[in-house]
């Protein structure tokens, strides 16, 4: 049932119109200088803070640096007008029951589902698809601060297990444990050094299938490089220390590898690969061999292969080989070549549309599509012949469709600005979808528009654009701009709570579909990578010029906001056009282009972001990079940088240089400030009121410097 929009009265804590806001000098924190300078290619490179790339828990200075910036940031936080009525209205946003797909193995049915302030989801299980579900795992006991997360979990076939693995801070690091699904308690099996790892069990329950990373040396947990990924079998019941070495390639030790069993459990699949880009290579292990043996199928590294599912040795998967926006093609593995054969089953979309995902569940292809960054699912026969659609609820994003070739029963979440995910079951046989978990919400749906535009890039290229607006808001309103534009990751439409309290407040909220990203297959994403890394630039500062020229938003009213790729792209366009932008978010971005490679994951990333260590690469790196690029004899916009202590993806010393560099700078009088978490990592496992704070500081930072006057809601 839906609830009446709130009441919004205006109160005294409104805040003051963006003209008539007078920016005061902010004192910041002193941050020592070292006459850091590499000579690269012939060019002197400064880094003057390179201290600041060491981990905060064991550097006292680096300590006592984010607690000195931390001081500043809390306090100028705590005088912004509507900071506490932000607060107040996302614990009521975000007060509602959420669920994840379930999982149908032997009697049971597993999900999870957080009541609504719950810090961390936990793990249900049922006996029926309606029965009473009854707490199988729950995090939020595990640590007093709420930031120990369930992270993965896996039933096994029989439904008498789960596979489970805790997340710590935010870290990527994992710990996997077993579950007894029967008595509720963990087994003694423990599996350390866990990451970028697929969890898959064999499907008589004897164990599992996992990757993991050599322990790192002490004190290094939360910088090394992750290199030498290898695929291991633990069997249950035995130490760690005895598990079985699956599959390595030690000669090439950038590999890293992600394992599967098919759902006949007679396949191990495992799918390599050497960064970000889907350039996979495939090996198999025929399971019911006397000799279980690798046996690469697919070599090169060159294209996208993703499994859709087996019938005996025939293998179906979506693959971009000679189809840049994906297609179906079947694989006999029996047959007696080197190379098995491949036949096509649905060819690539003639209409532009870009293949996201399929599955075989009920005898079916099921396919997922995205037509202008809107979802599509459509069905196929194993043979490729048309077989419908599944009708979806209206124009969104969709989600799901796991399940097994022999069962017609799959789920999948439907998603929209402003229609939080709702969980469907669907029946293949029946082609039937029913609602298996609606969301009651603390505002009206139907209350918000929400449009799709199209504007010119730098180049001409078009590009799309969702605007999110309450109905009633009319003229330019303070805007909240957002992109990604990385990684072939396609930004589809999706509820966000947090992004709830700025509409509801008055405020615009813009998501730009810019190049880097997936939405249009390959093409589009090469076009916003290595040496086109200029156009996902280019691409936001048009969204942003667009929305001004067109009244969406004021001159002084623009905000703009990116995380990871995105934190970079804030980054890189505010050194490039500080004019346009009132306030800037960028969170727990890549901030030095020259030195990404050398942490943790960041040596995946050369695929989007081509090698510091290359001339070509490093003159591109370099021009754009946001750490080196600050410019004095500026004006910026505010700039609220965030970052958090334990992310050990994009390490924080990234973050900690750039606001450095920022603070050190003659680029005016508006704050340039560092919002840096403790206990926290790259976002994943965030607990609620973690997420709470750090939303209401943004919106309130965003509100002051855009002239939205923030309002009571009752």
């Amino acid at each position: 049932m839906r609830r009446a929009l709130p009441l919004i009265a205006l109160i005294s804590v409104s805040a003051p119109a963006f003209s008539q806001t007078k920016a005061l000098p902010m004192k910041y924190p002193e941050t020592r200088k070292v006459a850091q300078v590499d000579a690269q290619f012939g060019v002197p490179v400064a880094d003057p803070y390179r201290w600041l790339e060491n981990d905060v828990r064991s550097d006292t200075e680096v300590a006592a640096w984010v607690e000195a910036e931390n001081a500043v940031t809390n306090a100028y936080l705590a005088t912004l007008p509507g900071r506490d009525v932000f607060k107040a209205r996302l614990k009521q946003l975000l007060d509602y029951e959420r669920f994840g797909l379930p999982v149908h193995k032997g009697a049971h049915y597993f999900y999870s589902r957080n009541s609504g302030l719950q810090n961390q989801a936990v793990l249900y299980v049922r006996d029926s698809l309606d029965g009473e579900g009854r707490v199988l795992i729950d995090p939020n006991g595990w640590s007093k601060d709420g930031a120990t997360a369930l992270a993965e979990w896996v039933p096994s076939e029989d439904g008498s297990k789960v596979l489970y693995t805790v997340q710590d801070g935010g870290t990527d690091w994992r710990t996997v444990k077993v579950l007894d699904v029967a008595t509720g308690q963990a087994t003694a099996d423990t599996i350390e050094w866990v990451k970028f790892s697929n969890l898959a069990w064999a499907k008589d329950g004897s164990g599992f299938y996992y990757s993991r990373f050599a322990a790192p040396a002490e004190g290094a947990k939360f910088q090394a490089l992750n290199e030498n990924q290898q695929v291991y079998f633990h069997k249950l019941g035995t130490a760690q220390s005895a598990d079985r070495l699956i599959y390595a390639t030690p000669a090439t030790p950038k590999r890293g590898h992600m394992v599967e069993v098919t759902d006949d459990g007679k396949w191990l699949v495992i799918t390599s690969t050497e960064g970000t880009d889907n350039r996979y290579e495939i090996t198999v292990i025929d399971l019911t061999a006397p000799t279980p043996t690798p046996r690469t199928i697919v070599k090169g590294l060159e294209n996208e292969w993703s499994l859709a599912g087996n019938v005996g040795g025939n293998f179906y998967w979506a693959t971009n080989k000679d189809a840049p926006r994906l297609k179906i093609v079947a694989m006999n593995l029996y047959a007696r070549s080197a190379t098995p054969p491949i036949a096509e089953i649905v060819p690539e979309d003639p209409k532009g549309a870009v293949l996201e995902g399929a599955r075989i569940v009920g005898g079916k292809l099921i396919v997922e599509y995205l037509a202008d960054v809107k979802s599509e699912v459509r069905r196929y026969a194993l043979d490729g012949k048309p077989d419908g659609t599944v009708p979806l609820p209206g124009i969104g994003s969709v989600g799901g469709f796991g399940g097994d070739i022999d069962k017609t029963e799959t789920f999948y979440s439907f998603t929209s600005f402003a229609t939080p995910a709702t969980i469907y079951r669907y029946d293949v046989a029946t082609g039937k979808s029913t609602p298996w978990a609606v969301p009651k919400v603390a505002f009206d749906p139907a209350a918000y528009d929400v449009a799709q535009r199209f504007y010119a890039s730098k180049d001409g290229t078009k590009v799309p654009m969702f605007v999110v607006k309450r109905r009633d808001v009319t003229g330019p309103a303070p805007t909240l701009l957002y992109a990604y534009g990385g990684f072939n990751i396609s930004v589809t439409p999706s509820f966000s709570a947090t992004r709830l309290a700025w509409l509801e407040q008055g405020g615009v909220l813009a998501v730009a579909n810019i190049r880097g990203g997936g939405e249009y297959g390959k093409a589009w994403h090469d076009g916003g990578r290595l040496a086109n890394k200029q156009n996902v630039f280019d691409d936001f500062i048009a969204a942003g010029e667009y929305l001004k020229h067109e009244g969406v938003t004021s001159q002084d009213g623009l905000a703009i906001q990116g995380g990871s790729n995105g934190g970079l792209l804030v980054g890189a366009v505010t050194n490039q056009r500080p004019d346009l932008f009132a306030a800037a978010l960028p969170a727990v971005g890549v901030m030095d282009m020259l030195r990404f490679d050398r942490f943790t994951a960041g040596r995946y990333w050369v695929d989007d972001y081509g090698y510091p260590s290359k001339e070509a690469d490093f003159r591109t790196l370099y021009q754009y990079s946001p750490y080196h690029n600050v410019k004095s004899g500026k004006v910026y916009p505010a700039i609220l940088v965030a970052t958090a202590d334990t992310d050990d993806r994009v390490v924080p010393g990234h973050s900690f240089k750039y606001t450095a560099a920022l603070q050190a700078a003659d680029i005016g009088d508006k704050p340039h400030l560092a919002r840096i978490e403790t206990r926290a990592g790259h976002g994943s496992g965030k607990p609620t009121d973690k997420v709470i704070e750090e939303a209401a500081d943004n919106w309130a930072f965003a509100a002051k410097w855009t002239g939205l006057t923030v309002k009571s809601v009752q």
